[in-house]
């Protein structure tokens, strides 16, 4: 496709119908709705990452790096989160428009080659990553003893999560925000639990205080002494990434379907950082003050609340009952960032279609929004996660781990990718009326493409060592590579008329823009003078720091 024919494809809002050359584009009859509120939003995003890598995966990272590393690392993660965010907020607050992806501003701002591979990219990934889940969640299910067979769990999931997301995205994204809130509100409860045993409140009354972090502060990994000690940091940052990964791109993807987009987005970026810092940074400390890198049971390869340290920890302490909350508790977040995934999919498809980097009837809604050819198709993806039926939980759950690692890595990169050609697409043609522009940037974009490129490589850094080589290992620790690179080369050889990157003048920075300037007018206006009013009561006061106002 030329840059001319793109940008008309982009230019062109899903209810109307342009020429192509040399005949027409089909007509869209309708498209995404503007459904999606700012605490909706902010849910979405900060419920799609935290799933079991939080409540579970991050035992095994304990159990690699010690309780020193296991912090420092998701500190440095939740740095690297904040960096990528606020590069994709800036041209994502700027241009908000309906089928908003990081494939959908690849194409724009780059070349539709990019645009192409990473979109089918993410789509494969999110489609895999719901099957993940809903494996993880079957796992969690069978630490309570029945004998239901689990390809039955598996089924009641798939059909609740696949209804979900044909219901309208105002009733998707509400029954989402309450899912996040059980995990966050499950969060909260086990930070101020730690804090009770670290300070000696509970029945056994052990004061724990700092003791494991002088007892084992740091392991060692693969190898003794100082080069022990570097793998073992390296292997809890890239375990530690897994549950951070495409949390950005949940903004972005919700953002066209969002009622004040260009308001909404920089908020939904603010209230997800902060509380990724929060949670995981205070959760990764706590887990190192209360549960021993010591533990057998957290590689024993139990099932959900078996493998947590909040549950170990729980039980080491003499609380009795607790684990099978936790257990409900884990087994929501799986569902629930099962439910997200298939969303994102869904969209990344839609997003595809709209730039005709993918068949036209994906980018069909129906009367509610609902981009529902994608989201079925879709859906095929998450039954890999019957495989787990036959294969065994372990092997299906780590091949997995290790294929949406390298993928989102991959994601990232392009993301701080698509930064720097809109900054300078902006530049060359005079743009300064953004509506959002990070004081970090461009350092904290060339911080997070050269650290997520390192983490990519050392993904899978134990493959590298004697005795632990196996095929199988290396290629899901580094499939998404080839992967990319066939489909990026494959549709590059195939428009090899195109230029590798789009010239900054010809970059398409207005198409859309007048239809966000007037909602952006048409919102202001019909706002009642109540909610335009400064905030008077405490409860105001609370939801506006919370993200709810």
């Amino acid at each position: 496709m030329s840059d001319e024919k793109s940008q008309r494809v982009m230019a062109t809002p899903p209810s109307v119908s342009s020429d192509y050359e040399g005949g027409s584009q089909p007509s869209i009859p309708q498209g995404t709705k503007h459904n999606i509120s700012s605490r909706q939003a902010q849910m979405i995003a900060i419920g799609g990452v935290i799933g079991t890598g939080l409540f579970v995966g991050s035992g095994q990272a304990l159990a690699i790096a010690g309780p020193v590393f296991l912090f420092v690392a998701y500190c440095v993660i939740c740095f690297l989160a904040f960096c990528v965010a606020s590069a994709t907020t800036e041209f994502n607050a700027y241009l908000p428009v309906p089928g908003a992806s990081i494939p959908y501003y690849a194409t724009r701002f780059v070349s539709s080659s990019l645009g192409f591979a990473v979109g089918w990219l993410h789509w494969w990934t999110w489609g895999v990553t719901v099957a993940y889940e809903v494996t993880a969640a079957s796992i969690v299910i069978s630490y309570w003893p029945n004998d239901v067979p689990e390809a039955a769990w598996i089924t009641i999931m798939l059909v609740v999560i696949i209804a979900m997301n044909l219901m309208p995205v105002h009733w998707y994204a509400e029954g989402e925000f309450w899912f996040a809130s059980i995990k966050v509100f499950t969060i909260i409860g086990l930070l101020i639990l730690s804090v009770v045993l670290v300070l000696g409140g509970g029945p056994n009354h052990t004061r724990l205080g700092f003791w494991y972090w002088q007892q084992d502060p740091v392991n060692e990994y693969l190898v003794g002494g100082s080069a022990g000690r570097v793998c073992a940091f390296i292997m809890s940052l890239t375990l530690g990434a897994f549950s951070f990964l495409f949390g950005p791109e949940y903004i972005v993807s919700a953002s066209g379907e969002m009622k004040n987009p260009r308001k909404d987005v920089p908020k939904a970026m603010f209230h997800f950082t902060w509380r990724l810092i929060f949670f995981y940074a205070l959760s990764a400390l706590a887990i190192g003050l209360i549960c021993p890198s010591s533990e057998p049971g957290l590689t024993a390869g139990g099932s959900g609340a078996a493998a947590s340290p909040w549950v170990i920890a729980i039980q080491k302490a003499g609380i009795r009952g607790l684990d099978s909350v936790i257990n409900a508790a884990i087994m929501t977040s799986a569902w629930s960032a099962a439910n997200g995934e298939l969303f994102m999919a869904s969209r990344a498809l839609y997003s595809l279609a709209l730039v005709g980097n993918a068949p036209q009837i994906f980018a069909r809604c129906n009367r509610y929004g609902v981009p529902y050819y994608s989201v079925l198709l879709t859906s095929c993806l998450s039954l890999l996660a019957y495989l787990n039926v036959k294969n065994g939980s372990s092997q299906v759950f780590t091949w997995l781990v290790s294929l949406v690692n390298e993928c989102g890595f991959i994601s990232w990169i392009i993301c701080c990718v698509c930064f720097f050609r809109f900054r300078k697409a902006c530049k060359v043609q005079g743009v300064t009326n953004l509506p959002y522009q990070s004081r970090f940037q461009p350092y904290g974009a060339w911080f997070a493409i050269i650290f997520t490129t390192l983490l990519g490589l050392l993904n899978g850094l134990p493959v590298f060592f004697p005795g632990n080589f196996t095929a199988t290992s290396f290629l899901t620790d580094y499939l998404g590579i080839p992967i990319f690179v066939v489909l990026y080369f494959g549709h590059r050889i195939y428009n090899r008329h195109e230029p590798w990157a789009k010239p900054a003048e010809t970059v398409d920075l207005t198409s859309g823009l007048a239809e966000l300037e007037a909602r952006e007018v048409t919102l202001a206006a019909a706002s009642s003078p109540e909610e335009k009013s400064t905030m008077k009561t405490g409860l105001d006061k609370l939801s506006a720091v919370w993200g709810w106002k």
